[in-house]
């Protein structure tokens, strides 16, 4: 009998180790399974849940909401009249929040204004406030995904070269880098770099098409166009002994050609990080003195001080409780230029060092315009009554966790969408949401013209002259390379109109237009390219969803 109730104890013993360790690295499985953890992420898995589908988020972040929650708090917003659905919702409870007086911590409301960026920051009319800092929409992210039970399991990675297992055209399953397993009926690829869409061997593109690939006037290579102001209109000496070309050029400027107007090329719009600044003397950590500092680093900015230039202020958007949203302004700034172009394709290892040399280098301009002699004496001590949030980003020292991915991969399908559906010049068919925003696009490149100086390429904004549909097509593959995928941010679309579509009130709306797409396929037993389109647009407007100028 002992002999009997060991043999039993240990049988319980091994099930139970089995059973916990199948919950670790085990099997998962869901009708839709979302990979990113960005807001077209959230807004797809609330949707996912609304429809009654059963929805796992596989995140490789920890924290939820992308650039939403990860500094981009003054909202690229264009015509808010096109902004339903989900995203609406989001912006209302941003509202609802800041109705509180407890939100206003560090600042009298009255004393906040109403600056906005396309809208006013708050809308008493329809209850909506579309200008927030980062923890706010942290929080309703996670509210979001608690409210509707979403399983999300964070810091897990796709295993990029055998992790997507496919079968007659279909993902079966993706598997993590921490031997997890998730299969699903249907997959979106909610990440800003569309890794997903990559492994599963989604064609896709990365950089600029010449115009002629798509009848364009401002993709490609743009030199001597200056739309943002982001541009030397002084004449800056690129070498670091002036005049004297033997000395090297200064760091920032590419000795290559910067290409002929109007071609392609493989390089990307610069990243950033968008900072959440405090100018309250007990919510702010000074400037720090970065890892591999190096003041040289910052010599074409001294001499842009030298000539005269004044704006370094300009886009210091104001946030609730004396904070901003701080983002690139003027010839040399936050945006790191040319220095994102392997990021794409890069091994997880190669990004973390692009993205440390991206913030070493926004981390030693902070410092270097708080600190350096060579700024002007003014610039340096307004800078110093701004530091990094003390209340932000808490668990990385006010530094934001995501960086801003402005443009990765791209999908190409049967339909690419192009700067003629964003200036009105061709109709969209089947619109699943809508845009308004400016083709909108940062520098590529810093070269040395013809005439021997430093200047800027790729900075590009062109006003739509009004809103449009996107269409159904952007967002699903060729039919022949995977027909249960869905990819609501790295859609199929030339560079110059990602550059109006990747707002981030756009991806909420794709997200949640794809996990209603998803939910037709699952009920229709159909490929994602054959939902029928009056359905969904019918659920769509249910939700809510814009979809044209009429509505």
């Amino acid at each position: 009998m002992k002999r009997l109730y060991i043999f039993f104890l240990t049988v319980l013993i091994l099930f139970t180790a089995a059973a916990r360790a199948q919950d670790v690295s085990g099997v998962h499985e869901a009708d839709i399974v979302i990979y990113g953890g960005t807001s077209a992420a959230i807004t797809a898995a609330v949707q996912s849940a609304k429809l009654g589908k059963k929805v796992i988020v596989v995140s490789p972040d920890v924290h939820l909401g992308g650039l939403s929650s990860g500094g981009l708090g003054f909202t690229d917003t264009g015509n808010k009249e096109v902004i339903g659905g989900l995203a609406r919702e989001f912006y209302h409870r941003v509202y609802v929040h800041y109705q509180a007086d407890t939100a206003w911590k560090w600042q009298r409301q009255a004393e906040y204004g109403n600056k906005g960026q396309g809208t006013p920051a708050i809308d008493g009319t329809d209850r909506t406030m579309w200008i927030f800092e980062p923890h706010v929409a942290e929080r309703i992210m996670e509210d979001f995904v608690k409210e509707h039970q979403i399983p999300v399991y964070r810091k897990e990675w796709l295993d990029r070269k055998k992790g997507v297992k496919m079968k007659s055209g279909k993902i079966i399953s993706i598997t993590m880098l921490s031997g997890k397993v998730f299969k699903g009926k249907v997959f979106i690829d909610a990440t800003y770099e569309g890794d997903l869409m990559a492994a599963a061997k989604v064609s896709y593109h990365v950089g600029r098409e010449p115009n002629t690939q798509y009848g364009e006037q401002w993709n490609g290579i743009q030199t001597e166009v200056f739309q943002h102001g982001h541009h030397f209109t002084s004449a800056i000496d690129p070498y670091v002994i002036p005049g004297d070309k033997s000395s090297g050029l200064l760091a920032g400027i590419s000795s290559a050609d910067p290409g002929k107007k109007g071609a392609g090329d493989n390089k990307l719009q610069a990243y950033c990080f968008r900072m959440c600044l405090s100018s309250h003397p007990d919510n702010k950590i000074t400037f720090p003195k970065p890892d591999n500092y190096n003041p040289a680093n910052y010599e074409l900015l001294a001499r842009v001080f030298a000539a005269g230039w004044k704006e370094v202020f300009n886009k210091f958007d104001p946030v609730p409780n004396r904070k901003t949203d701080t983002n690139n302004h003027g010839p040399f700034s936050t945006d790191f230029i040319g220095m994102n172009y392997g990021y794409p394709e890069a091994s997880y290892e190669e990004r973390r060092v692009i993205i440390k040399q991206h913030e070493d280098y926004q981390k030693g301009l902070m410092y270097y315009m708080a600190n350096d002699p060579k700024v002007p004496e003014d610039v340096r001590k307004r800078m110093g009554t701004w530091g990094l949030a003390k209340d932000e980003f808490k668990d990385n020292g006010g530094w934001p966790h995501q960086i801003y991915v402005r443009e990765a991969r791209r999908m190409v399908s049967d339909y690419v969408m192009s700067e003629n559906e964003v200036l009105g010049k061709k109709k969209v068919a089947h619109s699943i949401g809508m845009g308004s925003y400016a083709l909108d696009s940062h520098n590529t490149q810093r070269y040395i013209t013809t005439d021997g100086f430093v200047q800027n390429e790729g900075d590009i904004g062109v006003k739509a002259p009004k809103p449009y549909g996107i269409s159904y097509h952007t967002i699903v593959p060729k039919p022949g390379e995977c027909t249960n995928l869905l990819v609501p941010v790295c859609l199929s679309i030339s560079h110059i109109a990602y550059g109006s579509v990747r707002m981030e009130p756009v991806f909420m709306i794709l997200g949640e237009s794809a996990a209603t797409a998803a939910s037709l396929a699952i009920d229709h037993r159909t490929t994602v390219q054959k939902v029928n389109y009056t359905e969904l647009q019918k659920l769509l407007l249910k939700q809510k969803q814009r979809l044209t100028l009429d509505l």
